[in-house]
Order: structure tokens, then sequence, then C-alpha cells
């Protein structure tokens, strides 16, 4: 297939574009001016990188011409300032992917996956682990973003035929996060901790997370793209949670050393704890983690400190 990645040269749209071109598909990236290629490709890798702005219609119109599958990545907003301009997280995702479903649904694309937010669509949970049907409560404006565009890609399936999916990703984690863009307790973490620096933690450190390495994410968008009928909407974590004081005395364990730690008065927003339920993953889409937080994290060390994007466990 030919695949449209819109954010492909970021964190994840990276990984997953590697995936897609290790399974022998072709590959547009869509990624904003000036985001250089995160690797050198190879002559016998299909890929196209277009850069672009994902508020542009006629930007967006001719990236997806001639392409099967948009992998939906974009997003302008964080959870964590989300709510401080609620308005431009709506202009800015909402609509500006209701103007590529309009495009899309005009060419002749046959799927769009989509990238939500298993953090944050649920809010205060009152099952654990979450599953898929649990409430839907978003404590930030970056969560009901996140579920309004679910409800649009549900409403362009109904008006024009257009297949999707809809991935709730966990936290992700791992090589070729940005620690500049400061999202990813493990990323912030890690960078402190080779540093030499305290790690500062919202609240008294019991808040718990689902974490899930960045090749187990990939994975899952890999098996969504074959994937199709009902249902549509897929947890996509670990399964099991982890503290922020676990996660710290992870890193310790990994470092040989201990690790300063500096609390910080609790976020209003952030909830005590967010598992997700992967049994319909497992169950339907065939896919569940195969990389241990303990793994990936040495992983993910290894790779910080050699500086190199071919770090392997």
């Amino acid at each position: 297939m030919k695949c449209l990645v819109l954010g492909g040269g970021g964190f994840i749209g990276s990984h997953v574009v590697d995936g897609l071109l290790d399974g022998g598909h072709a590959v547009r990236v869509f990624e904003r001016p000036r985001v250089p290629p995160y690797r050198s490709f190879t002559p016998s890798e299909s890929v196209e990188w277009v850069e672009g702005d994902f508020q542009s219609a006629s930007m967006v119109e001719e990236a997806l011409q001639g392409c099967e599958v948009i992998i939906h990545l974009v997003s302008t907003t964080l959870p964590k300032n989300s709510n401080d301009d609620p308005v431009f997280d709506v202009e800015s995702n909402v609509v500006g992917t209701l103007r590529m479903l309009h495009a899309a649904a005009a060419a002749g694309v046959r799927k769009v996956v989509f990238i939500s937010s298993g953090g944050t669509v649920y809010g205060m949970p009152q099952i654990d682990p979450i599953p898929e049907s649990h409430p839907t409560e978003p404590r930030v404006s970056y969560g009901i973003a996140k579920l309004a565009i679910e409800k649009y890609l549900a409403l362009f399936h109904s008006l024009h035929g257009l297949e999707y999916v809809v991935l709730r990703v966990a936290n992700p984690y791992g090589e070729r996060q940005r620690v500049e863009a400061a999202q990813g307790a493990v990323a912030v973490f890690l960078d402190r901790a080779l540093r030499g620096e305290p790690i500062e933690i919202w609240g008294d450190g019991t808040v718990v997370r689902d974490f899930l390495h960045i090749s187990d994410v990939a994975r899952a968008f890999l098996r969504a793209i074959d994937f199709s009928g009902e249902p549509r909407v897929f947890n996509i974590g670990s399964g099991t949670g982890c503290s922020l004081n676990e996660l710290v005395a992870t890193i310790e364990r990994l470092l040989g050393r201990p690790v300063e730690r500096r609390y910080l008065p609790g976020r209003g927003f952030d909830v005590p704890r967010n598992v997700l339920d992967i049994s319909r993953s497992r169950d339907v889409l065939g896919w569940v983690p195969r990389m241990s937080l303990e793994d990936g994290l040495r992983v993910t060390v290894a790779w910080a400190r050699s500086g190199r994007d071919d770090a392997t466990a």
C-alpha cells in the first residue's frame, strides 16, 4: 500500500514509517517545514518527504493524492498546556482534521488510522484497568479534541464509507523521543538522570501510568492498517501500571547509581492512576506488547548514552 504519514518525522511517526518500510509499503511523510529527515533512507526504500502546513487545506489535499491509507499523528498541543488555549486546540487539531477528512473522502482514500490518547480521554478512572467502553470525561482540552476527532471519523465513515481505526495509545517512550518537548516522563527523567540533575516529580510520586515502548506502538499501527470491521477503537498500552517512584527506581537500577528526586505540588488535571485494558487489542487485533518496561528502558538508556539511533536490546 501507499501510506501517507502525517507527522511521520516525529518520535512516534518515525518508528511507524520504519515499520511500514520494513513491511514493504510505500510511504509519503508529511512534516512541518524545516524538519529534516530523521535518518538517511536507502535507494530501495520507497519514501517521499513532503514539507507542509497541516492547517493548509491545499497542501494536505495534495499530499494525500494517490494514497490508500492515512496515518494521522499530528497534534499541535500537549495535555499539560491544552487548557491554556482550548480555542487554538480546536482550531488547529479538530478543524484541521476535518479539512483532511473532506479531502480524503473526495480523493478516494480507503482508511484513516488515528492516534488518540489513552491517557486523557477517559478522565478519572472508574474501572481498573480501563476498557474502551469506559465513560469518557477528559480533564484537559487535549483529550476532548481527540474524542471529537474520533466522533468525526465515525461520521465520515457513515457519510462517505471512509474506513478508520482509532488507537488510544498510553504513554509511549523510547528512542528518538525529544526531551526538549518536555513530553513523556521517561524521556525527561532519563535525560535529567544522565545529566546528574534532580528529577522533578509532580506530586508524591505515587501517580501510576501505563508506559509502552515505541516498538510496540509501531507494531500496533501496522496491525491497524490491515484490520477491517468492528470494533474500530482500541486501547494500546502495556496492560500494567508503574508509579513514577517505581519508574525512577528502575532508572536508578539500570544506571547503577541513585538519582536525586525533587517533589513538586501535584497538578489538578493528573488522575491518580491510568492503566489501559488491552484485551480487545489482544483478541481482535492480535496485538500484545512484547517489550517489558525494564527491557524497554534498557534499550532507551543505551540509545541515550550512545547518542546513536541504532541502540538495540
